[in-house]
């Protein structure tokens, strides 16, 4: 079978282009994958990963034998990358970016590159850096699409099928929409976790506070441990909705500290809160399957997956998804995620059998 493409370029080889580089080969979708990136550490790590087949540390002439191109440099640099980009690029390529603003990389880019379309899909990790690329992160992920007048037949048709090739689910969306919501789930907690982990920093307790902090607060501020000048330059880049979020969190906390002197209206508040954080996988039903979860409590020791795993799938209990939820120094959680209701109550009986601790 013919791969998608030819031959596609990767600019800027960290986790995220690093992983749509693995997806294209691992699912065959490309000849040759090409990676362009300022850091020669991170070329030399691409090739010896065997994230690309070729690497350039200079722009050129190669650029225009490219049938896709794939911008995955920190969103501040996207524009100027796609300013140096354009001479070179073939009239007939595709084009499109992973960044997490949309606004401005789409509205300065669909004018310079041919068939351009921007592109944002929702994965990540704290763990940065090509090294910790791997196909799987797009795996299921929600790919955000944002089209607009100008944007090609071509490059909706094209980058679409990139996109749902590489086993993720393109949502379409206008730019502004995407910034403004972006702002909200993605933008602000990043913040929030800064926020929280500078009182924490700046306390008289801070090595009181740094012992007590349990698995609630590492969750919490998790995103805070990703690479502090990407995350910087994600935010100052959609800084406008970003301060009308902030703006809404300010009326948010303080309704709450009103609350605190009615707890009855406080307990509506938190089975509020509740009732849609469990929801959260139910916003996906209609783009990727439903599941049913299980959380499972571990002792934290080696090869727990590993057992779990094995009971199940002697018992017949396929595992659609799983997460390590938290670990702490003798215990930890793990969800697992089924198809059916079915398979999860088969699951917790044979669990249970197994000596393991079960909501």
């Amino acid at each position: 079978m013919k791969p998608l493409f030819a031959k596609v370029g990767i600019f800027g080889v960290g986790l995220l282009g690093g992983s749509v580089a693995l997806g294209l080969k691992e699912r065959f979708l490309a000849e040759e994958i090409h990676a362009y990136d300022q850091d020669p550490e991170a070329l030399e790590k691409a090739l010896f990963l065997g994230v690309a087949d070729r690497v350039h540390p200079t722009l050129g002439p190669w650029v225009g034998e490219l049938q896709l191109g794939v911008l995955a440099a920190p969103v501040g640099a996207l524009v100027e990358l796609g300013k140096a980009l354009a001479p070179f690029a073939s009239p007939e390529s595709l084009w499109t970016d992973v960044g997490s603003v949309k606004a401005k990389v789409v509205g300065a880019l669909e004018g310079l590159l041919p068939h351009f379309l921007g592109g944002h899909p929702m994965a990540g990790s704290e763990r940065a850096g090509v090294g910790n690329a791997h196909a799987g992160l797009l795996q299921n992920a929600i790919w955000v699409l944002t089209p607009t007048s100008r944007t090609s037949p071509r490059a909706k048709e094209g980058i679409r099928k990139l996109v749902e090739a590489l086993g993720a689910y393109p949502l379409e969306m206008t730019p502004e929409l995407h910034d403004n919501l972006v702002a909200r789930i993605s933008h602000l907690p990043y913040l929030l976790a800064v926020a929280l982990n500078q009182m924490v920093a700046h306390s008289p307790h801070r090595d009181l506070l740094m012992f007590l902090a349990a698995g609630g607060f590492r969750d919490l501020t998790r995103v805070a441990s990703g690479s502090p000048r990407m995350s910087r330059d994600m935010v100052v880049e959609n800084k406008e909705a970003l301060k009308e979020a902030i703006e809404e969190l300010r009326g948010v906390l303080w309704e709450l500290e009103g609350l605190l002197d009615e707890p009855e209206a406080l307990l509506q508040a938190a089975e509020e809160a509740k009732r849609t954080r469990d929801s959260l996988p139910i916003v996906r039903r209609s783009l990727l399957p439903e599941m049913h979860d299980l959380v499972v409590q571990v002792p934290d020791r080696p090869g727990q997956i590993a057992r779990i795993a094995t009971a199940l799938g002697e018992a017949g209990v396929n595992i659609k998804d799983i997460e390590v939820l938290t670990i702490r120094e003798e215990a930890g959680a793990i969800r697992l995620g089924f198809a059916s209701r079915e398979e999860r109550e088969r699951a917790r009986e044979v669990l249970a059998q197994a000596g393991y601790r079960l909501p």
